[in-house]
């Protein structure tokens, strides 16, 4: 056994791209040397800005050798045939053996396959990898055909165990292998030799290189919250900006500064998203006042003035970064506070939402309709939701979300503020894009999340009238995230509504267009209200049409002729991210399917509550058997039902019984029935259950004691007919056909 380091270094390696490089060398370089016969037993990967490091241990020095048998052509096959199986294999005409079989005779030949060295693997490996190494992006330098990330200087390639080390040679465009490197491009003393991987790690942590990116890490967090602490501040936590800077130094020097009075009041998220994108610096707050006063910067060297002329240079740059952030901060509130949000509405009727979708103002307008009607059921006022989705998307003109576009909605809350505007419809500003994922919060004030649930309606059902829905793994429009969102906020805030019915009116709002007269617009947006409420078909189309004089606009005939199947299509999708969310909380698929085929299935709150019953109810011993029971009732009664050509549905009579667990069961269906129907209407769930569980013990007894193909016909049918009771009652609750097992 020996152990195995390799290096690849080069100039810098994009911070981005470290993590998935370190991943791809450790799965590339170990799956082909299983593939080629060696053992390992274990590799670890590690990413500087300037070194790409692999070690794996227990590999074993040789691989083994392989005999094989291969089956030939027949005997007597063509001369060219047997040729090229002889090629094949590697052996000639007399090493064949003839075997008979049942489909003749065939030859066989006996391939043995010698064992290779590991150094002569390990170099064939790792010119393969090297040469088709999956970089996001590479180039070619010199007049060399190697692409890499950036130039490659060299190769460590080294094999040791207790008897030494020794270089596996190898060359890739010019460049051979050996076994030296060099620590840090500044503080290092120049190139050097290594032994070990061991030796290797500690030569380099004295040439000022941390070779574990964690290492580095916890290094930069630590160093970093003992100075912020020290003068009674606290970093703000930015794992993502950990990884990154770690991944732009290989000697971390932790260095605070601070920010310019000037600057300080600056909203503390500008402050932060300005230092992080254009300078890698971390904030540093005051946990009394929560500002952001000070900064962290990451060097790559030690300096004799203990980083003093490095922070002077950051401060410089910070300066004239911060001085832009707060010219378009003092510039967005002028335009809040002398003309109000709706300047930056306006504006947005220049900017192009989707080609096939209009303007961001015409989106908006389509957001403000559904938001008011979906206040109600969030217990939010209507006018309110309908102010706060015309303003919600405003800031997206404003002079600072242009540069910073991910303080989108953020700034909202803030230019609403100033503009006078009431705290819920700022709020709401910022609200109404979460949740974003499936960790994010999910809001919950009634007018945040009104517009929320509109805006992410009016994306998904905007895409589903335009047929671009997502296929496969292309989500490009992040409409399954939209509909996730949907249903977080729906049942997070125990919304109860007709999700079809809020489909249908938006989908309609974004095919029908007026020409332009008020009357046709208001009565479009009644006849938009009275479906969003009771549903696309009614007297309330009705109603509409009989107020034209004259034609009706063109745009009745679209509701007229409305088909629900590209609003049955986005519920389903609905339903679908509503399966995978409910998985991660524990229900079983066939549990949600079964409720689905209930009625108000699009009521999810309502959907969700029966389910989270059944699958309570389905978890008891009860449950099991009362399932079992009904199956085996409906097998016996769809079987009975084919083969007789009619449907038991009715007529059945106690005085038919024969048997005294037939009248124990009809006593039984209707206790039970007197409970469930109530029970579901009522939506009390759990008592319909344990009404329904009452029924396992009865049924259990009557197939016990009774044979429902009875000779006597007339008992017969008053069985099934009480069979197709059971399946009744049980169908109530919900669709056990569904369940399995």
């Amino acid at each position: 056994m020996a152990d195995l380091l390799i290096e690849l270094f080069s100039e810098e390696i994009p911070a981005r791209m470290q993590g998935k490089a370190g991943d791809d060398l450790k799965k590339l370089m170990t799956d082909g040397l299983v593939e080629a016969g060696l053992t390992y037993t274990g590799a670890a990967a590690f990413t500087t800005p300037r070194r790409l490091t692999l070690t794996v241990q227990g590999l074993s020095r040789q691989s083994p050798t392989l005999t094989e048998e291969r089956r030939g052509p027949k005997v007597g096959a063509p001369d060219k045939a047997l040729e090229g199986f002889l090629r094949g294999a590697g052996v000639t005409r007399d090493q064949l053996e003839e075997r008979e079989e049942k489909k003749g005779a065939f030859y066989y030949a006996t391939v043995t396959t010698p064992g290779r060295a590991a150094e002569e693997i390990v170099a064939e490996v790792l010119e393969r990898t090297i040469r088709n190494f999956p970089w996001p992006k590479s180039m070619r330098w010199g007049a060399g055909s190697l692409r890499w990330v950036r130039p490659l200087h060299r190769i460590l390639c080294l094999l040791s165990d207790d008897h030494g080390d020794q270089v596996i040679e190898m060359e890739v465009d010019g460049i051979k292998s050996g076994q030296t490197t060099e620590g840090h491009r500044f503080m290092g003393d120049g190139p050097f030799d290594v032994t070990s991987f061991d030796d290797y790690e500690a030569r380099l942590k004295r040439a000022k290189v941390i070779l574990n990116p964690e290492e580095r890490q916890q290094a930069i967090w630590q160093d970093a919250q003992n100075q912020a602490f020290a003068q009674g501040l606290e970093v703000v936590e930015d794992a993502g900006l950990l990884r990154e800077v770690a991944g732009l130094v290989e000697w971390p020097v932790v260095l605070m500064g601070s920010i310019d009075d000037e600057f300080l009041g600056l909203p503390p998220e500008v402050l932060q998203t300005s230092m992080k994108e254009h300078q890698k610096f971390f904030s540093v707050k005051n946990p009394g006042t929560g500002r952001i006063e000070k900064f962290i910067t990451v060097a790559n060297i030690e300096t004799d003035d203990h980083g003093a002329t490095i922070l002077a240079g950051n401060q410089k740059v910070l300066a004239a970064r911060l001085s832009d952030a707060k010219f378009f901060w003092e510039n967005d509130l002028r335009v809040a506070r002398s003309e109000g949000l709706g300047a930056w509405t306006d504006r947005l009727s220049n900017v192009t939402f989707h080609n096939q979708l209009g303007s961001q103002q015409a989106r908006i307008a389509r957001i403000a309709a559904l938001a008011e009607q979906i206040a109600p059921f969030a217990g939010a006022d209507p006018a309110l939701a309908r102010q706060a989705a015309e303003v919600a998307k405003a800031d997206l003109s404003s002079e600072m979300v242009y540069e910073f576009p991910e303080l989108q909605g953020l700034m909202g809350r803030y230019y609403a503020t100033a503009a006078g505007l009431p705290s819920e419809v700022a709020a709401a500003c910022q609200d109404h894009y979460s949740p974003l994922g499936p960790s994010d919060d999910v809001p919950t004030a009634p007018i945040s999340v009104a517009v929320a649930l509109a805006d992410k309606l009016d994306l998904l059902t905007g895409f589903w009238a335009i047929d671009e829905k997502p296929t496969g793994s292309k989500d490009p429009y992040a409409l399954r995230r939209a509909a996730l969102g949907v249903i977080r906020l729906i049942l997070t805030n125990n919304l109860r509504l007709h999700l079809d019915r809020k489909i249908d009116a938006q989908l309609l709002r974004h095919q029908i267009v007026t020409n332009g007269d008020a009357k046709e617009a208001v009565l479009k947006e009644e006849l938009l209200d009275e479906i969003a409420q009771h549903g696309v078909f009614g007297a309330a189309v009705r109603a509409v049409i009989d107020q034209f004089e004259g034609d009706a606009p063109n745009w009745i005939e679209q509701v007229t002729k409305h088909t629900p199947d590209t609003s049955d299509d986005l519920l389903g999708f609905v339903h679908d991210r509503l399966k995978v969310h409910l998985k991660g909380e524990g229900l079983r698929h066939d549990v949600i399917d079964a409720c689905l085929a209930m009625q108000n299935h699009d009521d999810l709150t309502l959907l969700v509550k029966r389910a989270s019953a059944l699958s309570d109810f389905l978890a008891t011993e009860d449950g099991t058997n009362l399932v079992q029971g009904f199956k085996r009732a409906n097998n016996i009664l769809s079987q009975a039902e084919e083969n007789d050509g009619v449907e038991y549905s009715f007529g059945a009579d106690i005085k038919f019984a024969e048997d005294e667990s037939e009248k124990a069961l009809f006593a039984a269906l209707d206790a039970a029935e007197a409970r469930i129907g109530p029970a579901m209407d009522s939506e009390a769930f759990s008592d319909a259950m344990e009404a329904m569980a009452a029924l396992r013990a009865p049924i259990d007894a009557f197939f016990e004691a009774v044979q429902v193909n009875s000779d006597n016909q007339v008992v017969r049918r008053n069985r099934l007919n009480l069979l197709a009771r059971i399946r009744t009652i049980c169908l109530q609750v919900a669709d056990l056909t569904r369940i399995e097992g």
